[in-house]
């Protein structure tokens, strides 16, 4: 008996230990998985030269960090190209730890997102707190902005506009009437005390329809009531590690510092989550959708948490 029993034991150890093996191979191979997530976006006031179009949105690139799945930028960025939506948006994060030198990882990121600009596509960003090299709520030092304007000026050198706390009016060529715009607005980082929503909001009319980007969402809770009603984020990486069927668990929000992560104390009733369509948080009439990014912080690993390529179908709200 006891030494069926034993015998028993050393087959469930191995059996678990198998399982484990397999769990780890996939997290290090779910990185270079893409989805692309087509989501409906109703939109307040959008003109009807703008409906039914799309835009892109991919965030976190992480370049820089070890073992970084820079094919996986490249592969979205094909994508994006290939699907030639109205706008490509990307939600800052370009490199992961920028230092003294930052020209590896810059050639890098320009060497990545050119082809958007190859391919006439009106590409616009926003810079994350990584851009600035900063991981807590404090304020970005003179070496902090001085590497975040070299961020700036080289996305800018080819043809990608850095919103900064600022909206303009997307291009559309199918525009017939001045009356039918639609603005971007982007939020500048939050951590490195950069984020100005109210300034970036005044500037779009008050009936005007909009599309709004951020990098982290903690951002999003500072818009007003009504003026935000389809906005994106970037930033939590959906979680980067996620227990399947249990939503509200997932390591990176172990594992962050406290100010990054203190949205989530705010998001009403049970279904807690870090990405897709975040429920309960925000002012009224604000609706926030957060990509799961493309690279990763602290492990080169993923696991139910593929990265993510997000393209909005614009849609006219009823």
């Amino acid at each position: 008996m006891n030494k069926h029993f034993w015998k028993r034991i050393r087959y469930l150890l191995l059996s678990l230990a198998g399982c484990l093996l397999v769990l780890l191979t996939w997290s290090f191979m779910e990185p270079y998985v893409l989805d692309r997530s087509t989501i409906a976006a109703e939109v307040p006031s959008l003109p009807q030269s703008w409906q039914g179009k799309q835009i892109a949105v991919v965030s976190d690139f992480q370049i820089g960090m070890w073992m970084a799945n820079d094919s996986t930028v490249e592969r979205a960025i094909d994508r994006i190209i290939t699907d030639r939506p109205a706008a490509a948006l990307i939600a800052g994060d370009f490199v992961y730890k920028p230092g003294e030198n930052l020209t590896p990882e810059l050639d890098r990121v320009i060497e990545l997102i050119r082809p958007l600009a190859a391919a006439q596509i009106p590409t616009y960003a926003v810079l994350g707190n990584h851009d600035y090299g900063v991981k807590t709520l404090t304020q970005a030092d003179a070496a902090g902005q001085h590497r975040a304007n070299q961020i700036r000026q080289a996305l800018e050198s080819t043809g990608i506009r850095v919103l900064q706390n600022e909206a303009i009016v997307l291009p559309n060529a199918d525009r017939t009437s001045e009356d039918e715009k639609l603005y971007l607005v982007g939020i500048g980082a939050y951590l490195p005390k950069q984020s100005q929503p109210s300034k970036a909001i005044a500037q779009v009319p008050a009936d005007a329809a909009r599309f709004v980007l951020m990098h982290n969402p903690a951002s999003f809770a500072e818009l007003p009531s009504g003026t935000a009603p389809i906005a994106v984020a970037g930033h939590t990486h959906g979680g980067q590690i996620r227990i399947p069927f249990l939503p509200k668990w997932s390591w990176m929000t172990l594992v962050e510092d406290k100010p990054s992560w203190s949205w989530l104390s705010q998001i009403r009733g049970d279904a807690v989550r870090v990405s897709g369509w975040i429920l309960g948080y925000g002012n009224a009439g604000n609706r926030l959708y957060i990509n799961r990014g493309i690279g990763f912080s602290h492990l080169p690993i993923r696991f139910n948490c593929s990265p993510e390529l997000t393209v909005f179908t614009l849609q006219v709200k009823m």
